[in-house]
C-alpha cells in the first residue's frame, strides 16, 4: 500500500542509500536522483512545513517536484519522512506499481504534481503560487526543484520573468546544476533570475548547512532562487 505508515522508522540522511538500493530495474536514472539526494533531504528533513498528517491541510507548504527524471530520491525520502511505507518501494517501475518512473500525484502520497513534461514544474509553482496569494494564504511556502536543462524550455524562461515581476515572496525554487544544460548565461543560472528580480544564491549542493541556510535566507517582496551545484553529469 502507499498510504503513510503510522510508525515511520527513525531514518536520517544516512539511511537513505538503503531506502534507494530498494529500487532496482530499468531507468532509474541514478545520476539524476542522487544529484537531487541531499537538496531534497534538507528541505524535508528542515524547512518543508508539511508531514504524512497535514498533506492536505490547505495551509501547508507545497513541493513540487519538476526534475522528474530519477524520482528514486524523492521515495526515498518520503518513505524516510512516513509518507510512503517502504515496502512498496521494490516495486518501483513495475507495471503494476504506483511508482513510476515519474511521480503520479495520484498514487503518490505527498506528491503536488504529477512530473514528467520537460519544463512544467516552475510555471506550475507560479500557479500555485498565485492561487494561494488569491485566497489569502500568505502562510504556505511554494518550492519547485528543477533540473538546469530545463531551462533549454521557454516556459521556464516566461515563469521566471512573471514570477519576479509579481513578487511572488512565497515561492521557491532549487535549481540542481550538475551542467547538463545546452546554453548558458553570464554570470551563470543564478544571474538569470536576479535579472529578473529574484532573490539567488549559489552553494554547495551536498552541503547541508549551506543549502538550509540558502533556502531560509529571507527575501521580502521577491521570489528566490537556489541554485545547488553538484558534480557533472557523466
Amino acid at each position: 500500500m502507499t498510504t503513510a505508515t503510522t510508525r515511520p522508522r527513525p531514518y536520517g540522511f544516512t539511511g537513505l542509500p538503503a531506502l534507494m538500493g530498494l529500487m532496482t530495474g530499468d531507468e532509474k536514472h541514478g545520476p539524476a536522483a542522487t544529484s537531487t539526494l541531499d537538496a531534497l533531504w534538507v528541505l524535508y528533513d528542515r524547512v518543508l512545513r508539511v508531514t504524512p498528517q497535514t498533506a492536505d491541510d490547505p495551509d501547508r507548504d507545497r513541493f513540487l517536484l519538476s526534475k522528474g527524471h530519477g524520482p528514486m530520491a524523492y521515495y526515498a525520502v518520503l518513505a524516510a519522512k512516513g509518507f510512503l511505507d517502504e515496502a512498496v518501494l521494490p516495486s518501483f517501475g513495475a507495471y503494476d506499481s504506483p511508482l513510476g518512473h515519474h511521480p503520479d500525484r495520484l498514487l503518490v502520497p505527498g506528491a503536488e504534481i504529477a512530473s514528467g513534461s520537460l519544463g512544467h514544474g516552475l510555471p506550475l509553482a507560479v500557479g500555485t503560487a498565485l492561487g494561494l496569494r488569491a485566497q489569502g494564504r500568505t502562510d504556505p511556502a511554494v518550492w519547485v526543484l528543477v533540473g538546469d536543462a530545463e531551462f533549454d524550455e521557454g516556459s521556464n524562461h516566461e515563469a521566471v520573468a512573471f514570477a519576479g515581476a509579481a513578487g511572488l515572496e512565497r515561492l521557491h525554487t532549487v535549481v540542481i546544476d550538475n551542467s547538463s544544460a545546452t546554453h548558458g548565461w553570464h554570470g551563470g543560472i543564478a544571474a538569470r533570475f536576479a535579472t529578473e528580480g529574484w532573490s539567488t544564491a549559489t552553494v554547495d549542493g551536498r552541503d547541508h548547512r549551506a543549502l538550509h541556510a540558502a533556502f531560509t535566507a529571507p527575501h521580502p517582496g521577491r521570489p528566490h532562487a537556489v541554485v545547488a551545484r553538484v558534480e557533472p553529469k557523466n
